[in-house]
């Protein structure tokens, strides 16, 4: 080996993907590359869709930008690009813009294909880098879509903010003085309440109140609120579902950082979404319901494709599922009364993770006080049958397995649902597992939220031993991804011979249930997946990477998933052929399976000990 061969390589050696693969690799890269010295003068005779090369920055400085102009990233020591094109045969449209002159290592697509061949780490990681590359600059390009942004970049303003033995008087100098329409009361930076202009209308002038009593006495206690990072989709909803103009604005330690109003969100885009669920919480009769409930499908292909995050289309037709079952209850007692006593009516499943997709169904149940009466059960057993009803004549249809509140066994006081949840922690049976994955998904919906909250903390004190998440895991092992040998794809059949990938049995089931578990060993008591993995974090159960990856690997399949709901209706629900994908995101499926399927070995080997 040259000494000039045995520098390179030592660089080589020490960037991914060769660090972490076998020393002929770095080896092979090292002997079949060309080193060209890139300036401004020769760059444009680089990244030519009649060349295809493979390129390893080793010194200088250089913008890849997109067709347009903009700046995708700024290179420099240990980057790579030009593997796109490589990966996916696609004529090359960026074009490469050099800062500062430096040495760069060109591999060709020939030599480029050995690797991928002969390593799968290799194509793994430039796999990979690519679906993150797409990704960033999606993000880019939808930067000003309302839905991506976060309620602190909506936010017109700083708290404004007074204590509660601050006068009435005190609080319309102040808003009068800032130009706002509303005071956050607060003490020792915590949230006590908001005062309003209506309030100010409403429970002073209009009931002749002494204007120099404390904000204590006319303030709105406990109010909603969201947090600095919360998408402005999820105030939307919260604004509509509560008929309320002004949200406080948190950080994580509760500190009250600002309002969010109405009319910031005015400012924003308008959302059709929000619009029908505004219309929904509105609707006087059944029949309204159903006229709406009607626009969703339409609606959802329309916002689905200006939508990056595919965790939102979740949340909006969960947000959806859960405007018309409290339009409905509450449709019901305008027509037969006031609940006789408070209730909970809480959801589970995909739609207590706020995971829905076109295809779920009914998954929900009723909470009842212990000392419910017969007679009051008669009148709850009513009310869930018209719900569940009318939810499916609206289109979210009945759940196959009765998991729902009309089910007599779904309706229940705290006690006999924490009875429930009991037996199936201490006795943790294939079946009762199989309870655990639905139930242990719970979210409210409507009614009373204190009841919810008092059973919720009994359920969290449940102790959970080692033999229920043995059998958690277990359990979870069970069902496999859909590779066979060599990493080829396993496809299905159905009665009609369509060649298909279940992607959500296959995949997505088994990334939820992996949280899942992983969520009840730290205490974390979340619903949605991505809230779960954003809290493990926070944790040593889980690595950083392998959060980041089955972060990854669930977007990735939810997408997919949800692409060929909307365009390829003659398979099977949540089924894909993948005659239908690009090679890329068949290389992208692989990856994404091959990560599922290391989850579910280390959970086995952390829980069960390694013993299936």
């Amino acid at each position: 080996m040259t000494p000039e061969i045995a520098e390179v390589k030592q660089f080589v050696i020490k960037q991914m993907p060769f660090s972490q693969l076998p020393e002929a690799a770095s080896h092979f890269f090292a002997t079949h590359l060309e080193v060209v010295y890139l300036t401004q003068q020769n760059q444009h005779q680089w990244l030519r869709s009649t060349h295809l090369f493979l390129y390893l920055v080793r010194s200088g400085s250089y913008d890849l930008l997109s067709a347009s102009g903009e700046v995708i990233t700024r290179l420099a020591e240990g980057d790579y690009f030009g593997y796109p094109s490589l990966l996916t045969g696609e004529a090359i449209k960026n074009q490469l813009s050099v800062t500062t002159p430096g040495l760069v290592y060109v591999l060709t697509q020939s030599n480029f294909d050995f690797l991928r061949r002969e390593y799968k780490l290799f194509e793994q990681h430039f796999v990979k880098a690519h679906a993150n590359r797409l990704l960033s600059s999606h993000y880019k390009q939808n930067r000003d879509n309302w839905s991506e942004q976060k309620i602190s970049d909506v936010m017109s303003r700083g708290a404004v903010a007074l204590t509660p033995d601050a006068t009435i008087v005190d609080a319309a100098k102040t808003m009068s003085q800032y130009g706002v329409s509303s005071i956050i009361v607060s003490e020792n930076e915590q949230l006590l309440g908001v005062v309003t202009d209506r309030d100010l209308r409403n429970r002073v002038l209009a009931q002749e109140r002494d204007p120099h009593a404390p904000l204590s006495s006319i303030m709105t206690q406990s109010p909603k609120y969201v947090f600095e990072h919360n998408r402005v989709f999820s105030a939307l909803h919260l604004m509509l579902k509560h008929n309320i103009h002004h949200l406080p604005v948190l950080n994580e330690h509760h500190v009250p950082l600002g309002m969010l109003t109405s009319t910031d969100l005015l400012r924003q885009q308008k959302s059709d979404p929000v619009q029908l669920i505004g219309n929904i919480y509105k609707a006087q009769s059944v029949a309204q319901l159903k006229l709406l409930a009607a626009e969703i499908p339409l609606l959802l292909k329309s916002f689905a494709y200006n939508v990056e995050d595919t965790s939102l289309i979740g949340k909006l037709l969960s947000g959806l599922s859960d405007a018309l079952t409290a339009r409905l209850i509450a449709i019901y007692q305008q027509q037969n009364g006031q609940a006789p006593c408070v209730f909970s009516w809480i959801c589970f499943g995909s739609q207590a993770r706020e995971e829905q997709t076109l295809h779920s169904d009914q998954d929900n149940g009723l909470l009842l006080p212990n000392e419910v009466t017969q007679e009051q059960r008669t009148y709850f057993a009513h009310m869930s049958e018209f719900v569940c009803e009318q939810l499916a004549l609206c289109g979210i249809k009945r759940c196959p397995g009765n998991i729902m509140a009309s089910n007599e066994a779904c309706r229940g006081t705290a006690e006999q649902w924490l009875a429930r949840f009991e037996n199936w922690i201490y006795a943790p049976t294939p079946k009762a597992m199989l309870n655990c994955k639905i139930y242990f998904d719970l979210r409210f919906i409507e009614g009373s939220s204190a009841l919810y909250g008092e059973f919720t903390s009994k359920l969290a004190k449940l102790k959970k031993d080692d033999l229920f998440f043995a059998a958690m895991a277990t359990d979870i092992n069970t069902n496999s991804v859909p590779l066979g040998l060599f990493q080829q794809l396993k496809l299905e059949k159905d009665q009609q011979h369509h060649k298909f990938l279940d992607l959500k049995r296959r995949g997505v089931v088994i990334i939820n249930d992996l949280v899942r578990l992983y969520a009840l060993k730290a205490q974390i008591y979340k619903a949605n997946t991505l809230e779960r993995l954003e809290a493990l974090l926070s944790c040593d159960l889980l690595s950083k990477n392998d959060v980041y990856d089955l972060k990854d690997c669930w977007r990735y399949l939810t997408q997919l998933r949800l692409n060929h709901q909307l365009e390829h209706d003659h398979l099977p629900e949540n089924c894909i052929n993948p005659a239908d994908l690009t090679s890329l995101e068949k290389h992208q499926l692989k990856e994404a399976f091959y990560l599922i399927k290391q989850a579910q070995q280390a959970c086995a080997f952390k829980f069960a000990r390694g013993s299936l």
